[in-house]
Protein backbone atom coordinates (compact mmCIF):
# COMPACT_ATOMS: atom_id res chain seq x y z
CA UNK A 1 0.00 0.00 0.00
CA UNK A 2 1.39 3.41 -0.70
CA UNK A 3 2.37 6.14 1.87
CA UNK A 4 0.07 8.35 -0.10
CA UNK A 5 -2.94 5.85 0.65
CA UNK A 6 -1.31 5.55 4.46
CA UNK A 7 -1.46 8.98 5.85
CA UNK A 8 -5.04 8.88 4.03
CA UNK A 9 -6.02 5.77 6.28
CA UNK A 10 -4.67 7.80 9.61
CA UNK A 11 -6.79 10.58 8.91
CA UNK A 12 -9.61 8.84 7.88
CA UNK A 13 -10.04 6.37 11.47
CA UNK A 14 -8.63 9.43 13.14
CA UNK A 15 -12.00 10.97 12.12
CA UNK A 16 -13.75 8.37 12.95
CA UNK A 17 -12.98 7.70 16.59
CA UNK A 18 -12.85 11.79 17.23
CA UNK A 19 -16.65 11.80 15.93
CA UNK A 20 -17.78 8.79 18.21
CA UNK A 21 -16.21 10.33 21.13
CA UNK A 22 -13.72 7.90 21.60
CA UNK A 23 -10.69 10.47 22.40
CA UNK A 24 -11.73 14.26 23.04
CA UNK A 25 -9.87 17.56 22.23
CA UNK A 26 -6.33 16.93 20.67
CA UNK A 27 -5.77 13.81 22.78
CA UNK A 28 -4.67 10.19 21.25
CA UNK A 29 -2.33 9.49 18.64
CA UNK A 30 -2.06 7.24 16.14
CA UNK A 31 1.12 5.65 14.38
CA UNK A 32 2.09 3.21 11.25
CA UNK A 33 5.25 0.97 10.33
CA UNK A 34 6.80 0.99 6.80
CA UNK A 35 8.02 -1.24 5.13
CA UNK A 36 11.96 0.62 5.29
CA UNK A 37 11.77 0.86 9.05
CA UNK A 38 10.11 4.32 9.31
CA UNK A 39 7.07 5.32 11.21
CA UNK A 40 3.85 7.61 10.39
CA UNK A 41 2.61 8.94 13.51
CA UNK A 42 -0.08 11.88 14.66
CA UNK A 43 1.42 15.41 15.37
CA UNK A 44 1.79 16.76 18.70
CA UNK A 45 -1.33 18.80 20.05
CA UNK A 46 -3.25 17.82 16.99
CA UNK A 47 -7.21 16.79 17.28
CA UNK A 48 -7.52 13.22 15.20
CA UNK A 49 -11.15 14.45 13.92
CA UNK A 50 -8.67 17.10 11.88
CA UNK A 51 -5.59 15.26 10.78
CA UNK A 52 -4.11 16.79 7.35
CA UNK A 53 -2.82 13.56 5.36
CA UNK A 54 0.26 16.08 4.19
CA UNK A 55 1.30 16.77 7.93
CA UNK A 56 1.18 14.00 9.40
CA UNK A 57 5.01 12.75 10.96
CA UNK A 58 7.71 10.69 8.78
CA UNK A 59 10.06 9.45 11.20
CA UNK A 60 12.81 7.14 10.24
CA UNK A 61 14.27 3.98 11.50
CA UNK A 62 16.34 5.75 14.78
CA UNK A 63 12.75 8.10 15.12
CA UNK A 64 14.02 11.50 13.68
CA UNK A 65 11.57 13.80 12.20
CA UNK A 66 12.19 13.29 8.22
CA UNK A 67 9.44 15.79 7.31
CA UNK A 68 5.88 17.12 8.78
CA UNK A 69 5.18 18.35 11.94
CA UNK A 70 6.79 17.82 15.10
CA UNK A 71 5.45 13.86 15.97
CA UNK A 72 3.55 13.55 19.31
CA UNK A 73 5.46 13.17 22.79
CA UNK A 74 4.06 9.53 23.43
CA UNK A 75 6.57 8.33 20.52
CA UNK A 76 8.45 6.22 23.63
CA UNK A 77 5.23 4.28 24.49
CA UNK A 78 4.62 3.65 20.72
CA UNK A 79 8.86 2.93 20.22
CA UNK A 80 8.48 0.12 23.66
CA UNK A 81 5.55 -1.83 21.82
CA UNK A 82 6.90 -1.94 18.60
CA UNK A 83 9.91 -3.28 19.34
CA UNK A 84 9.00 -5.40 21.87
CA UNK A 85 5.84 -6.61 19.95
CA UNK A 86 7.17 -7.75 16.06
CA UNK A 87 3.78 -8.58 14.97
CA UNK A 88 2.90 -5.29 15.35
CA UNK A 89 2.13 -2.39 12.22
CA UNK A 90 0.09 0.07 13.80
CA UNK A 91 -0.62 1.10 17.27
CA UNK A 92 -3.84 3.51 18.45
CA UNK A 93 -3.34 5.42 22.08
CA UNK A 94 -6.65 6.71 22.78
CA UNK A 95 -8.07 8.33 26.10
CA UNK A 96 -11.18 6.61 25.87
CA UNK A 97 -13.32 7.42 28.93
CA UNK A 98 -14.64 3.70 30.35
CA UNK A 99 -11.35 2.31 29.71
CA UNK A 100 -9.48 5.31 31.77
CA UNK A 101 -12.41 4.86 34.42
CA UNK A 102 -11.38 1.15 34.54
CA UNK A 103 -8.02 2.19 35.28
CA UNK A 104 -8.72 3.67 38.24
CA UNK A 105 -10.97 0.69 39.33
CA UNK A 106 -8.93 -0.99 42.82
CA UNK A 107 -9.12 -4.36 42.06
CA UNK A 108 -7.83 -4.52 38.37
CA UNK A 109 -5.49 -7.44 38.36
CA UNK A 110 -2.36 -6.05 36.64
CA UNK A 111 -2.11 -9.16 33.99
CA UNK A 112 -5.58 -9.28 33.05
CA UNK A 113 -7.18 -5.94 33.61
CA UNK A 114 -10.42 -7.59 32.06
CA UNK A 115 -12.11 -10.26 32.62
CA UNK A 116 -13.29 -12.98 29.71
CA UNK A 117 -16.18 -11.13 29.20
CA UNK A 118 -17.16 -11.90 25.50
CA UNK A 119 -15.31 -13.79 23.02
CA UNK A 120 -14.53 -10.57 20.57
CA UNK A 121 -13.01 -9.16 23.13
CA UNK A 122 -11.14 -12.05 23.38
CA UNK A 123 -10.68 -12.56 19.70
CA UNK A 124 -10.00 -8.42 19.05
CA UNK A 125 -7.44 -7.53 21.96
CA UNK A 126 -6.98 -10.72 23.56
CA UNK A 127 -5.93 -10.31 27.72
CA UNK A 128 -5.14 -6.68 28.57
CA UNK A 129 -1.88 -5.25 31.27
CA UNK A 130 -2.28 -2.39 33.33
CA UNK A 131 0.65 -0.62 34.21
CA UNK A 132 1.34 2.47 36.42
CA UNK A 133 1.07 5.97 35.87
CA UNK A 134 3.76 7.80 34.42
CA UNK A 135 2.84 11.37 33.49
CA UNK A 136 2.15 11.43 29.69
CA UNK A 137 5.62 11.65 27.44
CA UNK A 138 7.54 10.39 30.44
CA UNK A 139 10.40 8.26 28.59
CA UNK A 140 9.95 5.84 31.90
CA UNK A 141 6.75 4.47 30.46
CA UNK A 142 8.44 2.32 27.50
CA UNK A 143 10.51 0.54 30.48
CA UNK A 144 7.07 -0.49 31.88
CA UNK A 145 5.64 -1.49 28.64
CA UNK A 146 9.41 -3.13 27.90
CA UNK A 147 8.65 -4.94 30.72
CA UNK A 148 5.82 -7.01 29.27
CA UNK A 149 7.73 -8.47 26.75
CA UNK A 150 5.96 -7.86 23.99
CA UNK A 151 3.23 -10.26 25.81
CA UNK A 152 0.42 -7.95 25.47
CA UNK A 153 -0.77 -6.31 22.16
CA UNK A 154 -3.45 -3.91 24.17
CA UNK A 155 -2.09 -2.32 27.51
CA UNK A 156 -3.70 0.56 29.74
CA UNK A 157 -2.15 3.32 31.41
CA UNK A 158 -3.05 3.83 34.31
CA UNK A 159 -5.17 7.16 34.74
CA UNK A 160 -4.23 8.27 30.73
CA UNK A 161 -5.78 5.40 28.30
CA UNK A 162 -5.23 2.52 26.22
CA UNK A 163 -2.29 1.57 24.10
CA UNK A 164 -2.98 -1.11 21.29
CA UNK A 165 -1.32 -2.52 18.55
CA UNK A 166 -2.50 -4.60 15.56
CA UNK A 167 -0.97 -6.23 12.30
CA UNK A 168 -2.99 -3.24 10.26
CA UNK A 169 -4.54 -0.37 11.36
CA UNK A 170 -7.73 -1.38 11.00
CA UNK A 171 -7.04 -4.18 13.40
CA UNK A 172 -5.63 -1.59 15.90
CA UNK A 173 -8.75 0.61 15.82
CA UNK A 174 -10.79 -3.05 16.19
CA UNK A 175 -9.28 -3.88 18.90
CA UNK A 176 -9.28 -0.52 20.83
CA UNK A 177 -12.94 -0.35 19.81
CA UNK A 178 -13.62 -3.83 21.47
CA UNK A 179 -11.78 -3.03 24.74
CA UNK A 180 -13.35 0.23 25.23
CA UNK A 181 -17.17 -1.37 24.96
CA UNK A 182 -15.59 -4.04 27.70
CA UNK A 183 -14.54 -1.65 29.66
CA UNK A 184 -17.72 -0.04 29.55
CA UNK A 185 -19.64 -3.69 29.77
CA UNK A 186 -17.08 -4.26 33.23
CA UNK A 187 -18.38 -0.88 34.65
CA UNK A 188 -22.07 -1.53 33.60
CA UNK A 189 -22.16 -4.99 35.56
CA UNK A 190 -19.89 -3.90 37.99
CA UNK A 191 -21.08 -5.86 41.58
CA UNK A 192 -23.78 -7.47 39.50
CA UNK A 193 -21.97 -10.65 39.90
CA UNK A 194 -22.17 -11.05 36.25
CA UNK A 195 -21.44 -14.52 33.93
CA UNK A 196 -18.38 -14.44 32.12
CA UNK A 197 -16.80 -16.60 29.93
CA UNK A 198 -16.21 -20.16 31.71
CA UNK A 199 -12.37 -21.76 31.23
CA UNK A 200 -13.72 -24.41 28.42
CA UNK A 201 -15.29 -21.52 26.52
CA UNK A 202 -12.00 -19.61 26.53
CA UNK A 203 -10.41 -23.03 25.71
CA UNK A 204 -12.51 -23.46 22.82
CA UNK A 205 -11.64 -19.59 21.72
CA UNK A 206 -7.83 -20.45 21.89
CA UNK A 207 -7.96 -23.53 20.03
CA UNK A 208 -10.52 -22.49 17.50
CA UNK A 209 -9.03 -19.01 16.37
CA UNK A 210 -5.32 -19.90 17.35
CA UNK A 211 -5.71 -16.71 19.85
CA UNK A 212 -2.16 -16.03 22.26
CA UNK A 213 -3.32 -15.55 25.55
CA UNK A 214 -0.38 -14.41 27.84
CA UNK A 215 -2.12 -15.60 31.01
CA UNK A 216 -4.42 -17.32 30.21
CA UNK A 217 -3.20 -20.83 32.18
CA UNK A 218 -2.64 -18.87 35.50
CA UNK A 219 -6.16 -16.59 34.96
CA UNK A 220 -8.00 -19.88 34.49
CA UNK A 221 -5.80 -21.82 37.66
CA UNK A 222 -6.86 -18.85 39.73
CA UNK A 223 -10.54 -17.36 39.32
CA UNK A 224 -12.20 -20.79 37.90
CA UNK A 225 -14.40 -19.70 41.07
CA UNK A 226 -15.57 -16.67 39.22
CA UNK A 227 -17.06 -18.24 36.58
CA UNK A 228 -19.70 -20.63 38.82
Amino acid sequence: MSETRLREDICRYGRSLFERGLTPGSSGNISLRLDDGGWLVTPTNASLGFLDPARISRLDAEGRLVSGDKPTKEIPLHSALYETRGSARAIVHLHSTHAVALTMLPEIDPRAALPPMTPYYLMRAGETALVPYYRPGDPAVADAIRGLAGKYSSVLLANHGPVVGGESLEAAVFATEELEETAKLYLLLRNLNPRYLTPAQVDDLVKTFGLVLPSHRDHKDHQDHDYE
